[in-house]
């Protein structure tokens, strides 16, 4: 003789932290001279960063390579039959003033990045969130519990077992710009992050009476 009741706590949040891979792509006849204009380049890249609040430890290195590729004809599309080096250089940047963020993109174009990737918007604290996740499913269990129990004519007992799952949302994925060499307009950018949607379930088990 028991009751089995599932209740949600819903809680939307407001994205204060982003994240998004900011690089420079560069093509020379050698390797010496790609790698040496990518380094002047980037170098420049993470100076505008830092002159705009962003901490040396939000700022880290993800990807750097340099590989040999064909040379097209930007007219024709055909192969040339030279050799270029390509280099790429990609930071993973925490930006922790999403105000800031339409400024800063503008800025890092500016400096040299001609790759700008995968914007994620997230919080950067979710454990009030939960908290009160948690209490809102509880609560919300218990009312239909209640009511069940109202409508069937029975007393509810002790609960048996509790359960739950946080469903806590990842970071949500936005694009600007485009990768492999492509230019960015260094336009106004506007930024909206808009809301992440936090769900707690909560699973009761009552004696009933």
């Amino acid at each position: 003789r028991v009751l089995n009741v599932t209740g949600a706590g819903l809680i939307y949040l407001t994205p204060d932290v982003a994240y998004i891979n900011i690089g420079v792509h560069t093509e020379m006849p050698s390797a010496a001279d790609a790698v040496a204009a990518n380094t002047v380049q980037s170098q420049k890249v993470i100076e505008a960063l830092k002159k705009l609040g962003v901490e040396e430890k939000d700022i880290r290195t993800t990807n750097f390579n340099i590989w040999p590729t064909d040379k097209y004809d930007p007219i024709t599309g055909m192969v040339t039959g030279e050799k270029v080096y390509v280099v790429d250089n990609t930071v993973y940047v925490t930006i922790r003033k999403l105000s800031a963020l339409g400024g800063l993109l503008d800025a890092v174009v500016k400096a040299g990045a001609n790759t700008v990737n995968s914007i994620q918007f997230d919080v950067a604290d979710k454990s009030a969130a939960l908290k009160q996740a948690r209490a809102e499913a509880v609560k919300n269990a218990r009312e239909q519990a209640q009511e069940l129990a109202d409508a069937a004519g029975v007393t509810l007992g002790d609960i048996t077992s509790i359960s739950f799952y946080d469903a806590i949302p990842s970071p949500m994925m936005d694009t600007y710009g485009k990768g492999g060499g492509g230019m960015i307009e260094a336009a106004a950018v506007p930024i909206q992050p808009g809301q992440m949607l936090l769900t707690v379930t909560v699973s009761l088990t009552y004696e009933i009476k």
